[in-house]
């Protein structure tokens, strides 16, 4: 389908409403007198509709659409089922202990837990900054990138719309602070999820409802050893995958951080958990109906579906959506990036006295260009949701095993997590460029496992801190 005028104005259109009408909530928010407390957490004062909308607008961004179904089968229903688990974690037993104490950023929570933690945290906030500069944010980019470029045509490269994209985003993220962001989320959000409904509905439609012809391997919920995901790992790595993302992750507790108290959190976390239930209709069932209708054509399956199925004024509206999906997750990063460096880096190594809101600012700038410089990188990727997981388990793992550790084993030893964490890193390192014996998820399983019991094992060796029974 060729970019038409029709197509256009209303993509435009949308997109400059919902700037406008956050614009408009934002102004008649109540902002809080320390600026940077504002800046990363909204001041405190999210309520839960919006802790909601922008938890699920966050998660479903580009490569979540565009990847899933890319990998056209039924298997990936497990990534949002599995959310549900993650996400009552995080609510019943991780916001619980951020407020507790007082946390602004996850990583904080184990510096209070563990005597001397103060340099474990900074270790685990470089790992997650790692992350979200080479793996989260230049594949947000490129996938919102190739999906405009797959629906609209334009005479564009990828890095140009990819461009157009940071600039937006970092425009949302260094002027409007977490508050813009997660309205913004909430307003588009509901977009998304309308559109999305209606792609669902068009494309069944244009197949009459009937499954026959596609491959029973495509529509399992039972993934045979060789398929993206064997049953198996649902009993592994699956699991402590969705810990991780939803539980420790900066990028999403971030928004649990921001609510007024714990009891506003958990209402906002429960209904995004509901919302996952929906989901599939949205990320999973087109890409199973495009192979019925083209093929296996990958990654390039929604962007052919919705240009085919949808008319053009909605397809100029889908775009506005997928459009905020991008911004939520690339604008998310580049905030939690810039609360991760500033609080837990700047602030109390560089100059105490520095204003959080400029240093943020600034971080979120810098961000922005790296995350471009490396969007080239994605462009050979063969699957993008498969290339996002195996990167992410680099330091998700590590990362979950310092935190398992610190809160549940009595007794541990800062260093000695800190060794286990380098450790951690290697070892997954090695399964993924050089030996990959198993599935991805069980050598993360195996990853967390492993990382854990060198970081007991050091902790007994090395011997705890005298105060660390106090609070284990």
């Amino acid at each position: 389908m060729q970019t038409n005028v029709v197509q256009l104005a209303v993509f435009l259109g949308l997109t400059l409403l919902v700037a406008l009408a956050t614009w408009w909530r934002y102004r008649k928010e109540t902002h809080s007198a320390d600026s940077a407390q504002d800046f990363f957490l909204a001041g405190k004062h999210l309520s839960w509709p919006f802790i909601a909308g922008s938890l699920l607008l966050t998660n479903i961004s580009a490569e979540q659409i565009v990847g899933m179904n890319g990998a056209q089968n039924m298997l990936q229903v497990w990534w949002e089922f599995g959310a549900a688990a993650g996400l009552l974690v995080l609510a019943k037993v991780l916001v619980p202990m951020y407020y507790k104490y007082d946390c602004t950023t996850t990583t904080e929570l184990l510096e209070k837990r563990l005597p001397n933690g103060a340099s474990l945290r900074r270790t685990v906030s470089v790992l997650f900054l790692l992350g979200y500069m080479f793996i989260l944010l230049p594949m947000v980019l490129y996938t919102g990138a190739r999906f405009m470029k797959s629906l609209f045509q334009p005479d564009l490269p990828i890095l140009a719309i990819a461009v157009l994209f940071a600039l937006a985003g970092l425009a949302y993220a260094a002027l409007g602070g977490l508050r813009a962001i997660a309205i913004s989320d909430t307003y588009m959000g509901v977009v998304l999820l309308v559109m999305g409904g209606l792609v669902t509905w068009f494309a069944l439609e244009r197949i009459g409802w009937d499954f026959s012809g596609i491959p029973a391997e495509r529509l399992t919920l039972w993934g045979a050893p060789d398929s993206d995901i064997p049953w198996s790992t649902l009993l592994t790595g699956m699991v402590f995958a969705h810990i991780f993302y939803w539980g420790t992750n900066m990028l999403i507790a971030q928004r649990a951080l921001a609510a007024k108290d714990i009891r506003e959190a958990q209402k906002g976390i429960y209904a995004a958990a509901l919302l996952k239930f929906l989901t599939p209709l949205i990320v999973i069932l087109p890409g199973i109906i495009a192979f019925k209708l083209y093929g296996d054509i990958d990654d390039n399956a929604y962007g052919r579906l919705v240009g085919d199925v949808l008319p053009a004024w909605l397809s100029g509206a889908f775009a506005a959506a997928i459009t905020g999906a991008v911004l939520s997750s690339y604008n998310a990063g580049l905030n939690s990036a810039a609360a991760l460096y500033t609080v837990d880096i700047h602030l109390p190594m560089v100059n105490p006295k520095a204003d959080g809101k400029r240093v943020g600012q600034v971080v979120q700038v810098v961000f922005m260009l790296a995350s471009l410089a490396l969007v080239p990188l994605y462009q050979n990727a063969k699957s993008i949701i498969g290339t996002l997981q195996q990167l992410n388990g680099l330091y998700s793992m590590p990362v979950l095993a310092s935190f398992f550790v610190a809160i549940f084993v009595r007794g541990a030893n800062a260093k000695a997590i800190r060794i286990a964490l380098v450790f951690g890193v290697a070892l997954y390192a090695v399964f993924t460029f050089a030996w990959t014996p198993l599935h991805y998820l069980h050598l993360m399983f195996i990853t967390l496992v492993a990382t854990v019991l060198v970081a007991v094992g050091l902790s007994r060796a090395m011997g705890a801190p005298p105060a660390a029974s106090a609070d284990a």
